[in-house]
């Protein structure tokens, strides 16, 4: 059985953070592409508004691929990152819903009167030992989102108020299933759940206390959720006819709202 590996920041949350909070020379844009792209390629960004790009370049961003989407909306009036599922994409723009369900995220900002969006094409390919993926980041003029999403996602303190009492259910739903119990590789990943999760240097340092704790925290619940529903036989079982997995879903969803609304900025 391969190793378990925890969830970590969406790209989509990335870029979100970074457009609101990230500062805005040449070099630390650079820095900022980089932990965006992580392991991936360079990203190609299709579709950017040409006057954006045009500025973009001007300004002496990095030279192309997320680097642009970076320099062009720095700085925006509003930006999200969106983690929609289905039949969970109330928030979405009709105009990417489809494709936003599809890669399971997406950036929003609005800038200067106009709205779009950025959603991530992502196609993987070499082995399972030895990932690789190629990104594109495809960019769409949408309706204006901000009542929208305010609704749908809420504030940052609603999030870590939700947050609290979700990791409750989390944690005590983690151990009735007493995962670790059938699937050795999770132990460790379990013992690791007791602490908080650290971000590092993923994200700006500009980023708030509340925010880092709301995102930590999230991350925290999403790996819960991750370990209890793993396919593995008695996973499915114990899932399936244990009451537990509708509140496990409940905490799968707490944790996606706080994320998004961890990288909501209006301005």
């Amino acid at each position: 059985m391969d190793p378990y590996t925890p969830p970590v920041l969406a790209r989509s949350t990335l870029l979100a953070l970074w457009l609101a909070l990230g500062p805005r020379d040449a070099a630390s844009l650079a820095r900022a592409a980089r932990l965006v792209q992580d392991d991936d390629e360079p990203h190609e960004v299709s579709g950017l508004d040409p006057a954006d790009e045009s500025a973009a370049r001007d300004a002496d961003g990095p030279p192309g691929g997320v680097g642009l989407l970076l320099a062009a909306w720095g700085g925006a009036d509003a930006v999200v990152a969106l983690l929609p599922e289905a039949g969970r994409a109330a928030a979405v723009p009709a105009a990417v819903s489809h494709a936003a369900v599809d890669a399971g995220e997406c950036v929003l900002v609005e800038r200067r009167g106009r709205a779009f969006a950025a959603v991530p094409d992502v196609q993987r390919f070499g082995s399972d030992l030895e990932p690789g993926h190629l990104v594109r980041w495809d960019v769409v003029e949408v309706e204006p989102w901000q009542t929208r999403v305010l609704g749908a996602v809420g504030t940052v303190e609603d999030a870590e108020r939700e947050l609290r009492a979700a990791l409750v259910t989390a944690t005590e739903a983690l151990d009735a299933l007493d995962v670790a119990s059938w699937r050795e590789d999770a132990a460790d990943a379990i013992a690791r759940l007791r602490a908080p999760v650290d971000l590092g240097a993923s994200v700006p340092a500009a980023l708030d206390a509340r925010r880092a704790r709301v995102l930590s925290q999230a991350v925290r619940l999403r790996t819960i959720v991750e370990l209890a529903t793993r396919d593995d036989g008695g996973a499915v079982n114990l899932w399936q006819s244990d009451q537990r997995g509708a509140a496990l879903h409940a905490v799968g969803d707490a944790s996606r709202r706080a994320l998004e609304a961890a990288t909501l900025h209006l301005r």
